[in-house]
């Protein structure tokens, strides 16, 4: 049987459960398939699938933080032929000469927290602008708009760049906080990078940091051992991603995880599938199935006072 491919759905009229009968070849491009909030999307897909009584082919390819890593898996997904590609967290700047491949092999892509680039059919979210928005003035407000903190960013990533971006804004209106010292995280090893780094801001400033801000939960976490291994418990820190674990430990009496941000990244999967199904299989038009070309999903500010409703 001819292989279900995108560019011929529309003429595919005839069958009214199409996910029965095609089994769909989708390869996943992870940027970090060790990045938790990637292993949640993951796991929203697989949800979706088994609740759907889905049956497709889905290849897991690991980019290992590369953007290069990216092209080429992309490079490889279109080589082969799939019916769709679904690419999460990525940096996607280097892969265009990719992604004019798929557009001209018909192979629809779907992109999860990578930032919308020409090409693809859309970019389900957060408005990381706005997690930040909420999350940076908190933890100013926190410290009483004084004193001295850590700056954690990581340029690679268009939503942490976002997040940055609007820390450094927020931080112009508060005069008396003093960032001593900014570090760009490596994604290619985040948490041994954060630890590493956050022992040597340590030993360098000791006592005087008073905050850490961290632009996903997991820096935020291998912040928090480090400072508590030097015994400096009354730092805050926050993250964004809104974790099980960062949750729990926002819930903990006297954290030292201040706030987080709660993403729904099993309801990006599940909304993946959905659009798959749509457009690919059931041979819908992308404009009337996707509203808009980047698609933002809510993410509520968690602290002590709700973090209990996110557990």
């Amino acid at each position: 049987m001819k292989k279900f491919k995108f560019a011929t759905a529309v003429a595919v009229t005839f069958v009214m459960s199409a996910t029965s009968v095609f089994a769909l070849d989708v390869a996943w491009v992870h940027s970090t398939a060790a990045a938790q909030s990637e292993q949640r999307v993951k796991s929203g897909f697989e949800a979706w699938m088994a609740d759907s009584e889905t049956s497709w082919n889905v290849s897991f390819l690991d980019s290992g933080g590369s953007g290069e890593a990216v092209a080429s898996n992309l490079q490889d997904a279109v080589a082969r032929g799939v019916d769709a590609i679904i690419i999460t967290m990525a940096d996607l700047r280097a892969s265009r000469a990719a992604i004019e491949a798929a557009v001209e092999a018909g192979i629809p892509i779907f992109s999860v927290d990578s930032g919308y680039v020409d090409g693809i059919e859309v970019d389900v979210t957060t408005n990381n602008w706005a997690m930040s928005s909420d999350i940076s003035p908190f933890l100013l407000d926190s410290i009483g708009g004084e004193g001295n903190i850590i700056l954690l960013r990581m340029a690679e990533h268009h939503g942490t760049r976002k997040r940055g971006d609007v820390m450094v804004d927020v931080l112009r209106e508060y005069q008396d906080v003093k960032v001593l010292a900014e570090h760009n995280i490596d994604i290619t090893s985040f948490f041994e990078d954060t630890t590493t780094t956050m022992q040597d801001y340590v030993a360098r400033y000791g006592d005087t940091i008073d905050a850490v801000w961290a632009p996903w939960d997991e820096p935020a976490q291998a912040a928090i051992n480090v400072l508590k291994a030097a015994g400096l418990t009354d730092v805050v820190v926050t993250g964004i991603d809104g974790h099980p674990q960062a949750v729990a430990e926002v819930c903990k009496e006297n954290s030292q995880m201040l706030a987080t941000v709660s993403q729904p990244f099993e309801k990006m999967g599940a909304q993946v599938g959905e659009w798959i199904t749509a457009i690919v299989v059931d041979g819908q038009a992308a404009e009337e199935v996707i509203p808009s070309k980047t698609v933002y999903m809510d993410a509520p500010l968690v602290t002590a006072r709700n973090c209990k409703d996110f557990m």
